[in-house]
């Protein structure tokens, strides 16, 4: 019994010190939080609270990188045996001193040229239209199986001209590249064999960067996107989770489009919805990551924020 009331008296009085530790008083009257520093202090601990999540998730995307890299496919497990057909999809919006090197990578693709349909779809408003529509006028002339459409209206900006596209997809996929892009000649070959898998209904490649020592605006930028290619992509599709079509240098199966209620114009990132919508129906994504599709990164600090605003802003408009 004696020991017992020790005991109690004991951490009753480590009880008490902890008490004057935690609340001590010493500065009582001196000072005394007021509005400022609440507005301070609430940011602040807001700031690190968002900070700590996102240092929590990168440590979870660098942890299933290398638990799930093994994960991802090296080869098609099934082949089609007779190649189907496909539609390459281009959209383009005032980028005339790009399009040219576009459309001559895309006309050098390895694919029987009557199985292939390549699209077009011009949104632009100055010079790059009628310089864009006599550039496909002329490698159509050479047998090239090329279509130039141009709207005048832009409705639903690029997710609109992909739909309207799509209404006269001739491939049972389509293959999407913006006007920055080199495409390697091999890059149907290299994909086409896993949409011999009905339930696969993207094909996402890696993104590659012409540019990238350009300057130091690139290579940060070179950076932070291959965490994004080369450790979340792998992660999340080496663990079976969800990721997101980038919005070019990939293959979408038609049907997988359809299915998910087509492309949307009611978010800046179209690509980002359309790949949720589509994987909650159960579609499979598939990501290579050795198959690598060059670009161009912004130069200036302009462009870069302009690109980095689009993106933020059209993922929470799709968490929404």
């Amino acid at each position: 019994m004696p020991t017992t009331i020790a005991f109690f008296v004991t951490n009753q009085s480590a009880f008490e010190q902890m008490k004057r530790e935690m609340f001590d008083d010493t500065f009582a009257g001196v000072h005394s939080l007021a509005l400022f520093d609440y507005l301070l202090i609430v940011p602040y601990f807001v700031i690190l609270l968002v900070l700590s999540f996102y240092g929590m998730h990168r440590y979870e995307m660098i942890r299933g990188y290398f638990k799930h890299r093994r994960n991802l496919p090296s080869a098609p497990p099934q082949r089609f045996d007779e190649l189907p057909p496909v539609t390459i999809q281009l959209p383009l919006f005032n980028e005339r001193f790009v399009v040219e090197r576009l459309i001559d990578t895309i006309v050098k693709i390895d694919y029987p040229k009557e199985k292939l349909q390549i699209q077009v779809l011009d949104d632009s408003t100055d010079e790059t239209h009628p310089f864009t529509e006599r550039l496909v006028a002329e490698y159509r002339a050479m047998g090239h199986p090329i279509e130039y459409h141009h709207r005048t209206n832009r409705h639903g900006y690029k997710a609109g001209a992909l739909q309207e596209g799509l209404k006269t997809a001739t491939g049972i996929v389509v293959a999407v590249f913006d006007a920055d892009f080199v495409v390697p000649t091999d890059f149907l070959q290299r994909t086409i064999h896993y949409f011999a898998d009905p339930k696969v209904g993207v094909v996402q490649t890696r993104w590659t960067y012409l540019n990238q020592s350009v300057n130091k605006l690139t290579e940060v930028q070179t950076m932070l996107l291959d965490g994004h290619f080369v450790l979340e992509h792998v992660a999340r599709a080496g663990g079976g989770l969800f990721f997101n079509f980038n919005g070019t240098a990939g293959i979408l199966r038609k049907e997988m489009i359809e299915d998910a209620g087509g492309w949307q114009h009611d978010t800046l990132t179209e690509d980002s919805d359309l790949s949720y919508r589509a994987q909650l129906k159960g579609w499979q994504f598939i990501y290579l990551p050795d198959v690598e599709c060059p670009s161009e990164l912004p130069t200036d600090m302009h462009g870069f924020q302009v690109q980095q605003t689009r993106w933020s802003k059209g993922l929470t408009q799709c968490a929404k």
